[in-house]
């Protein structure tokens, strides 16, 4: 299993808690597609680097965990239909 860290911009419109049911909701795929969730490191509310959907803030949430290979796709391909996500990224962070 290789370790993965999902990084996630959640919409700063949203209440804390829809904000904290999007952040369920990206655990559960991992969860679903074999993973094993490390802690979660929560930003909080930052500035935007630049406008995205006409929103200038966002929740940064960051999530480390396990999976097999073929996991960050199938992960990657479900965040990306989630309304309140303006932004994701999985990258991998074990050293080879």
């Amino acid at each position: 299993m290789n370790k993965y860290e999902l990084a996630l911009v959640v919409s700063a419109k949203l209440d804390d808690e829809a904000r904290e049911a999007v952040v369920e909701k990206a655990k559960g795929y991992i969860t679903r597609f074999g993973g094993e969730i490390g802690e979660i490191d929560a930003w909080g509310k930052k500035r935007l680097a630049y406008e995205i959907q006409y929103e200038k803030e966002g929740f940064y949430y960051f999530i480390p965990f396990e999976a097999e290979p073929t996991a960050p796709a199938e992960i990657e391909r479900h965040c990306r239909i989630m309304e309140n996500v303006l932004r994701y990224l999985i990258v991998r962070t074990d050293a080879e």
